[in-house]
């Protein structure tokens, strides 16, 4: 058997669940790797390899309790744990003792997970960083918010781990770390127990090293076997190509890694449409803006007016124009989103995904700045399953990854499409 810390969570359960491997067996090997890599990578807030030990041998003493028996799995500090500190990223809460797991936490350990700890995230997921590397090139952010948790996937250090995304918090980092990140349609994973940021658009998403073992996993946790079955559509999938009112923006790795990406797709037998950015669209990157100042000046209203001093400047700046959002600004850029939702239909038309940018291009040099979400915010704004893949990697070991958008809903749909984009650029390298 190859190392363990090197197989996918839906093999690594199967190897658990047919005898032929331990769960202690594989925890252990990813504490390996944490500790061989800590050190440079810095992706974990919380960690304590005898409890993570202790819970893999009840794994190994009792019957399977689920598809995810045994199998390790990284949490985000955004998200509560009964038995670890959750920290939100903010000396605020340093200390802070949860009384109850977060719902998609005790879903997954229901279903037989171990809980390795806590990956590192920026200030209350926002901008202000953590100690995080780029495990491709340290000398390089891993993007944010959930930067621990992409870190320690592309490091090997678990096979899979859970996310969050206001703005671009899953899907960036995972383009700039080289691995798959997944959001699904606004709700499916519950976020009870998640530190409240931004209501109307918070979603608890997955970071995992392929598509399959990132639909399995966010397929048991929120019990939609179809994710957990995904397979390679026998026949090609539809695609669309909409370049977004952004497109100024995109930088020349991540116009290279689109031009792969379509490439690859083509030579598979995909037909890809191109898509002209709709009218209603061209707003709603500034409608995010908009509602997402709003609901974070009242979500962190107690840390706001109670422990100003214990914020981050950046994080200070950001409220302070939260606070400058009127109601009625509000109320508009919820208006707009609305008719743009109304008229999704009209921009998938007979498309299964369309491809669009995941982050500008490359990680950025040094650990202050995180990135800039500019190419995520109109999607988590319309609630709609994005996925990102990696599709080309750089002379300094970075990859820049593209991004599949779905219907609101089917997210089955887009990741059988990733798995066929995944097999493409896999058979076009």
């Amino acid at each position: 058997m190859p190392d363990p810390a090197s197989l996918p969570a839906r093999i690594a359960a199967e190897e658990i669940a047919a005898g032929r491997l331990t769960s202690e067996a594989l925890t252990r090997a990813c504490l390996d790797r944490i500790a061989e890599r800590e050190d440079t990578v810095h992706a974990w807030q919380y960690l304590d390899g005898e409890q993570a030990l202790a819970e893999a041998r009840r794994r190994d003493s009792e019957p399977p309790r689920g598809p995810l028996h045994g199998v390790p799995v990284a949490v985000k500090d955004l998200i509560d744990t009964v038995d670890m500190p959750t920290a939100y990223g903010s000396p605020i809460y340093e200390r802070h003792r949860p009384a109850a797991d977060a719902a998609c936490v005790a879903l997954a350990r229901a279903a037989g997970a171990v809980v390795l700890g806590k990956t590192v995230t920026t200030e209350f997921a926002c901008y202000t960083p953590g100690p995080t590397a780029n495990p491709r090139n340290p000398a390089h952010t891993p993007g944010g918010s959930s930067s621990g948790s992409a870190a320690a996937v592309a490091d090997g250090m678990a096979p899979v781990a859970f996310g969050t995304q206001t703005a671009g918090s899953i899907l960036r980092p995972a383009a700039y770390c080289g691995v798959v990140g997944y959001k699904p349609s606004f709700g499916t994973i519950p976020r009870a127990g998640v530190k409240l940021l931004a209501d109307s658009l918070d979603t608890v998403g997955v970071i995992a090293r392929d598509a399959a073992d990132a639909a399995f996993f966010a397929g048991v946790v929120a019990g939609r076997p179809a994710l957990r079955r995904i397979a390679v559509p026998t026949m090609a999938p539809r695609f669309g190509f909409c370049r977004t009112p952004m497109w100024d923006q995109a930088e020349a790795s991540t116009v290279a890694a689109l031009d792969r990406t379509r490439e690859a797709l083509e030579r598979q037998g995909a037909t890809i449409a191109e898509i002209e950015v709709p009218a209603e669209h061209r707003c709603l990157n500034a409608a995010h803006d908009a509602v997402m100042g709003f609901e974070l000046a009242g979500s962190l209203a107690f840390e706001r007016t109670r422990h100003a001093a214990q914020l981050s400047p950046r994080l200070g700046q950001l409220l302070d124009a939260g606070m400058t959002v009127t109601a009625d600004a509000y109320d508009t850029a919820v208006a707009e989103t609305a008719l743009a939702r109304a008229r999704l239909d009209y921009f998938f038309a007979d498309c299964d995904a369309v491809l669009v940018p995941a982050a500008p291009g490359e990680a950025p040099p040094g650990l202050g700045y995180t990135g800039d979400p500019v190419f995520n915010r109109m999607w988590t704004l319309l609630g709609v399953p994005c996925v990102t893949l990696p599709a080309l990697w750089g002379r300094s070991g970075l990859p820049t990854g593209v991004q599949l958008v779905g219907r609101t809903g089917d997210d089955a749909g887009l990741m059988a499409a990733a798995l066929f984009a995944e097999r493409a650029l896999a058979e076009a390298a």
